[in-house]
């Protein structure tokens, strides 16, 4: 992985991908590659979009990446500016000396937000994305203007839990043996440890686009060269088990005090957050705008992006209008002085 290079620029400046034809519209699609220094490189994905359009920054889950939102960007990207960074211990962000815990992320993503937008933003989280995203709405709140919460980690619900899914929470959580094990799983050739993964959040994985699959495997082959990448994950996994658990009540008052719009989607067959835990956290907050997706599983943005997509735009035109307007303000500092405080602290690069 190359570092990148140092600049003074802020991006975010106008639409990224090209206007010239058919490659322009494939960058678009696929994102383009960008880098930012937050304490060590950071790797994201600007899908484009209007340049004063809403701002959308995806957040992924536990295992994922930034390509997880590669299906759903597209069609919000008429309305919407959509980013999607990878978290720390992730896709292509690698940890160096930044811990991988849910916590440490929270941090690294309010430090992206700090970075490309002036405004407050609509965070769209997905499984361990969701629930940094929630922590993040609450001890930031100024930065996120509504959450678009995608089959988050939400606290614990007494449910049956799914056998597979249980063994394997229970033995990456585990120090040492989590560790090993997770280790073994990133030694297997990338599309085995893609198609497995889909296997488990997908109830039908055939649905995700072929196209998104090979962004998939692509960042699975790059990753196969960080031999931190078991240590990093078996981290994040006992992090996520400890917040949304029995001793997670910091994680819980936060979300009772929660003021900003919520559009939250679950997928009715999730097999690791069930839908129950969603019904809940609805029932407990009238204000939230609840989308149940019949047949689908934990990763609704890749196995049904058009379904999530309409349930997005409509929420953004009713209960999520405060957060669209609040997001579509001018992003760009106002006054050299703070640009210049801004370009010290982060760096950003095209990388490419």
């Amino acid at each position: 992985m190359s570092q990148p290079a140092a600049t003074p620029e802020l991006p975010f400046l106008g639409p990224s991908a090209s206007s010239d034809g058919a490659a322009g519209a494939a960058d678009a699609a696929a994102g383009v590659s960008r880098w930012a220094d937050i304490h060590g490189p950071v790797h994201y994905l600007d899908f484009g979009g209007p340049a004063r359009g809403p701002l959308i920054v995806g957040v992924h889950g536990l295992a994922g990446s930034a390509v997880n939102w590669a299906a759903i960007a597209p069609l919000l990207t008429s309305r919407c500016r959509v980013l999607a960074l990878d978290l720390a211990g992730h896709g292509l962000t690698r940890s160096g000396r930044r811990r991988t815990d849910v916590q440490a992320n929270r941090l690294l993503l309010d430090g992206f937000l700090e970075l490309v937008a002036a405004t407050p933003v609509i965070l769209m989280g997905n499984s361990m994305g969701g629930m940094i995203s929630l922590l993040e709405a609450g001890a930031a709140p100024g930065r996120v203007s509504g959450l678009i919460l995608v089959d988050p980690a939400l606290p614990f619900v007494p449910a049956r839990p799914d056998l597979l899914v249980a063994i394997v929470f229970a033995a990456g959580g585990l120090p040492g043996l989590g560790t090993a094990l997770l280790r073994s799983v990133h030694r297997l050739p990338a599309e085995a440890i893609v198609s497995s993964t889909l296997a488990l959040c997908c109830e039908v994985p055939a649905r995700v686009p072929a196209g998104v699959i090979a962004q998939h495997v692509a960042v699975a082959r790059e990753r196969a060269g960080f031999a931190e990448a078991g240590r990093d994950m078996a981290i994040a996994t006992r992090s996520v088990i400890v917040t949304a658990g029995p001793g997670g009540h910091a994680y819980r008052q936060g979300i009772a005090q929660l003021s900003c719009p919520v559009l939250l989607l679950h997928g009715e067959r999730d097999r690791l957050v069930p839908v129950s835990a969603a019904r809940a956290a609805a029932r407990a907050h009238p204000s939230w705008s609840l989308v149940v997706l019949p047949g689908i599983g934990h990763v609704p943005e890749l196995e049904a992006p058009s379904e999530c997509a309409d349930a997005i735009l409509s929420w953004l035109d009713s209960s999520g209008r405060p957060a669209a307007q609040a997001a579509t303000r001018s992003r760009t500092p106002t006054g050299g002085a703070s640009i210049r405080r801004l370009a010290r602290r982060w760096r950003t690069s095209d990388g490419r």
